[in-house]
Formats: C-alpha cells, sequence, structure tokens
C-alpha cells in the first residue's frame, strides 16, 4: 500500500499528463498453428499511460506502484524552428494492472475520473467475475486431469 501523500500526487499527475484506453472491439488477428488468413476476435484493450519529458519523475512513478514499463518513446522530427524535440518518456500499465493503480488513484483523480470509473466497473462486474477463473483453481484442476 502506497501513502496517500503519494497516491494524490500520481493521481494529479495523471490528471495532467495521463491518458486511458478503454477500448472494446473486434479485431483481426491471424489464425493458430500456421493457417492462412485471419479470424475476428471480440477483444478488450485497456492502458493507461503517462508521458512526459522528466524521467526521473516517471521512474519514481514506477518504483512506487511497482506496476507497469518505462521507456523512452520515439519522437519524430523537429520544430517549425528546426530545433529537436526534447525526448520523452512514458510509463505505461495495462489491464489487471490498470486496474490496481484505477484502484488507487480514484479517490483523488478528478479530470480522468470518469474513465477510471469505467475500468473499475469493467473489473467488478458480475459478469467479469463469472467469466474469470482462479489460478489456483485451473492449477488443481489442471493436475488432477492428468
Amino acid at each position: 500500500m502506497i501513502p496517500d501523500v503519494d497516491a494524490a500526487y500520481i493521481a494529479g499527475l495523471f490528471d495532467g499528463e495521463g491518458s486511458i484506453h478503454f477500448k472494446r472491439g473486434i479485431e483481426k488477428k491471424k489464425k493458430h498453428k500456421g493457417k492462412p488468413g485471419y479470424r475476428l476476435s471480440n477483444s478488450m484493450r485497456i492502458s493507461m499511460e503517462i508521458t512526459m519529458t522528466d524521467r526521473s519523475v516517471l521512474m519514481w512513478v514506477h518504483e512506487v506502484l511497482g506496476v507497469g514499463t518505462l521507456k523512452p518513446k520515439t519522437v519524430k522530427g523537429t520544430r517549425k524552428d528546426g530545433t529537436p524535440y526534447l525526448k520523452q518518456y512514458k510509463w505505461r500499465c495495462t489491464f489487471r494492472d490498470a486496474y490496481q493503480v484505477c484502484c488507487l488513484l480514484w479517490p483523488f483523480a478528478h479530470t480522468k475520473l470518469p474513465k477510471i470509473q469505467q475500468v473499475i466497473e469493467h473489473y467488478t462486474t458480475k459478469a467479469f467475475k463469472d467469466n474469470v477463473i482462479s489460478l489456483d483453481e485451473y492449477k488443481h484442476i489442471r493436475d488432477n486431469v492428468r
């Protein structure tokens, strides 16, 4: 558990510099086992990220939250005056890690609150819980079938 002060700071940082992607849609995926063609999949994409030029702040966020990845962001081109853009860094987490972070930030978020609530509701609804099996249960069933 992280202190409320740190969670509030990260929530403010996320409100200003972050983004949440929450999308359900049909995706075209390659068929399995070398079969030609594609198949359609009803997929859910959930991710959240913070992009900024100050790497030390994102390193701190990554250390405090303990989830996600921190990578340099590819910056292409130059400004109109010919000077290069500053190097940017991106912290990003997806799916259940994003859910955990949303739960931490929820009490302190403002501008991103509707999207944060959307992620939390996705993972706490009965329909989601009915479609998820416990990893321990799965291993137990798998081991007993063999």
